[in-house]
């Protein structure tokens, strides 16, 4: 591992929170919403979270933050009477309820939405494809819809790098998610913009704490395969640049952010260890191969994309090589699915619409 991999793994553990206090709280806002509702779907979740965390530095007219889980939405209320903040909505919204979400676009008029609520774990989603279908495609296209009929200013769509070349069903939700943000951009007075980028590092239900929980405890260290990487960014950062792109004037449709090099999940581990205080020779590690719908290695762009620098270092545009026809989705079928519907004819349906 050289030097330049070690410093970034150590200031990627160190954002997370795991050794230190988040960076999340830091008191540093350069964005005025003073004019804008601002709309957070899956707030208590770690990218929501993370915004709201910052945004509550910051100038805002209102602030409206929905999610389906009860305890960590409580759990952010109870972080947030510390901070003695104004004009926060709490709503315990489940976003696949569609009269329940209309009624916040009617009553609180958002002009920006943040939406980060999604199934994120490969495996799960994989066995349950049908909530894959319910969350991540036909309740973002309804709250995409929605954005577009109330006219919204800005639409920010949290997507992910496994929505690139995708062959798990998580993977398939999220580019289905993109495409069609991607077709709504390009008829909608509404900016419509996907942020595409790789796995927080310290998020809820991520791999590094379980890591660190298992050599702090010293049981043995379970990987998938000792050649597998990720791309990794902090939360804080990724929070941050999500803002930069709602506030300042970016106008493209995807965007991802500079993440450097994909990263070796042993690389990880052999950091963990020396902060953790631990010596090699006393961890036991277990290789389990990869799971379902799992890659050794994710990308952030197709064959057909590029990188295109923007005025931002962290900010980069994903654009298109050659362009291709923008054409609307067909989601007769995918409405049609219900628990009782196969994963593999679902994940076979998620197939053909990309």
């Amino acid at each position: 591992m050289n030097t330049e991999i070690k410093n970034y793994i150590d200031e990627l553990l160190n954002d997370s929170g795991l050794f230190s206090l988040n960076t999340s709280t830091k008191k540093d806002c350069e964005f005025d919403f003073s004019n804008d509702v601002i709309l957070i779907t899956g707030a208590a979740g770690s990218i929501g979270s993370g915004l709201v965390h910052q945004l509550i530095n910051c100038k805002y007219k209102k602030l409206i933050l929905i999610d389906n889980a009860e305890s960590p939405l409580y759990q952010l209320i109870k972080e947030l009477e510390f901070k003695a903040i104004k004009n926060v909505n709490f709503k315990l919204i489940d976003i696949t309820d569609v009269d329940a979400v209309k009624l916040i676009f009617i009553k609180y008029k958002p002009t920006i939405i943040f939406h980060a609520a999604a199934y994120k774990h490969v495996p799960l989603m994989e066995s349950n494809a049908y909530r894959a279908v319910k969350v991540n495609v036909l309740a973002t296209k309804q709250l995409a819809d929605l954005a577009h009929e109330f006219n919204i200013k800005k639409f920010i769509f949290i997507s992910t790098d496994k929505a690139v070349n995708p062959i798990n069903v998580m993977g398939l939700s999220k580019k289905i998610g993109e495409n069609y943000i991607t077709f709504l951009n390009s008829k909608s007075d509404t900016l419509f913009i996907n942020t595409r980028f790789g796995n927080i590092l310290g998020s809820n239900g991520s791999l590094v704490p379980l890591l660190k929980k298992q050599i702090d405890f010293g049981y043995p260290v379970t990987i998938t395969d000792k050649n597998i990487s990720r791309y990794f960014i902090s939360k804080h950062k990724a929070c941050k640049l999500i803002l930069k792109l709602a506030y300042n004037n970016y106008q493209e449709t995807t965007y991802t952010f500079n993440m450097g090099n994909p990263i070796k999940i042993m690389d990880i581990i052999n950091r963990l260890i020396i902060k953790c205080n631990k010596k090699s020779i006393d961890i036991e590690l277990k290789t389990t191969g990869l799971r379902p719908g799992e890659k050794f290695s994710e990308e952030i762009i197709t064959n057909n994309e590029i990188l295109v620098p923007t005025s931002n270092s962290g900010i980069l545009v994903v654009k298109q090589k050659s362009k291709e026809k923008i054409i609307a989705i067909n989601f007769q079928d995918l409405e049609k699915v219900t628990p009782k519907t196969p994963n593999k004819d679902i994940k076979a349906l998620l197939q053909k619409l990309i």
